[in-house]
């Protein structure tokens, strides 16, 4: 069936009840028939887009791990000890260690009349924190003059290392 093209015809806004011509015409998308200077598109808050599925766990997570302590290298000749002082400063760039914390020496080497055996005691010394470069222990042997040394590949670190 054929129908009229309604070229000559007018007809009534849904929106505004107003008379206008018919070819002038068009349907909204709520399916009302409002003139083109009424027509209003489809606000897009109406159509929110699709939302995924919220995140799923993973297989097999690993958590971040506690790295351990480990050994530090000391600067050429980090150890300075005055003329009959018991106590040595050690010079450790940005150490990050506090008052009391018990540091092992290794590898050291001579430092005025101590030996290496009683820098690198085993169990370590408890340490005294001047700044965030330097700290001091007290080693418990006079030295016999001042000097800075302990040689360059010297380390500081942990009492224990976990291989």
């Amino acid at each position: 069936m054929a129908f009229a093209r309604g070229k000559h015809s007018k007809a009534i806004s849904d929106r505004s009840g107003l008379e206008f011509p018919y070819t002038e015409m068009v349907t909204e998308w709520n399916g009302m028939l409002v003139h083109t200077s009424e027509y209003e598109e489809k606000q897009p808050q109406l159509e929110p887009k699709p939302h995924g599925a919220d995140p799923q766990g993973l297989l097999n997570p690993r958590t971040d791990r506690t790295e351990t302590a480990v050994p530090r290298l000391l600067p050429l000749n980090a150890f300075t000890i005055t003329n009959a002082s018991q106590v040595i400063k050690v010079n450790e760039p940005n150490h990050g260690r506090s008052t009391s914390d018990r540091v092992r020496f290794r590898d050291a080497q001579n430092i005025a009349n101590i030996t290496p055996a009683i820098i690198n005691l085993a169990i370590g010394y408890v340490i005294t924190k001047t700044d965030d470069n330097n700290y001091t222990f007290d080693s418990g042997n006079a030295a016999n003059k001042t000097v800075s040394g302990g040689g360059g590949s010297a380390f500081a670190g942990p009492v224990t290392v976990v291989k």
